[in-house]
């Protein structure tokens, strides 16, 4: 059973930053690619970014590209999510997950296509 554990979350103001953490305990975290989701209470869980397993490729939700920057560090078994200019709808739990099949990135958007999840991480940014 693979552990995905996110850090970093808190209470930021408007137009400020926060990076977020996420280690994997997969041994081959190298093969896998990483999806960055949030969930606001009432809402439906959101793609916002995945990068792919050596980090050569990303994609971006309409709603963060250009404000959020998703890297990893294989070496740490650790993917981030850097969060700049945020806003009061960027409110909301965040969670980093990992694709079901390795050396895939098709359908990134879909949470169905990600087998393990961490347990989120409180992101709340006040106006």
């Amino acid at each position: 059973q693979v552990q995905l554990v996110e850090s970093g979350g808190g209470l930021v103001q408007a137009g400020g930053s926060l990076r977020l953490s996420c280690v994997s305990s997969e041994r081959t975290f190298s093969s896998y690619a990483m999806g960055w989701f949030r969930q606001a209470p009432g809402k439906e869980r959101e793609f916002l970014t995945v990068i792919s397993w050596r980090g050569r490729s990303t994609y971006y939700a309409d709603s963060v590209e250009g404000r959020f920057t998703v890297t990893r560090d294989n070496a740490k078994n650790t993917v981030y999510l850097q969060m700049d200019s945020l806003k009061p709808e960027d409110t909301a739990i965040y969670y980093c997950a990992q694709k079901e099949t390795p050396y895939d990135i098709e359908n990134y958007s879909n949470t169905l296509e990600y087998k393990y999840w961490g347990q989120g991480t409180q992101v709340t940014v006040s106006s």
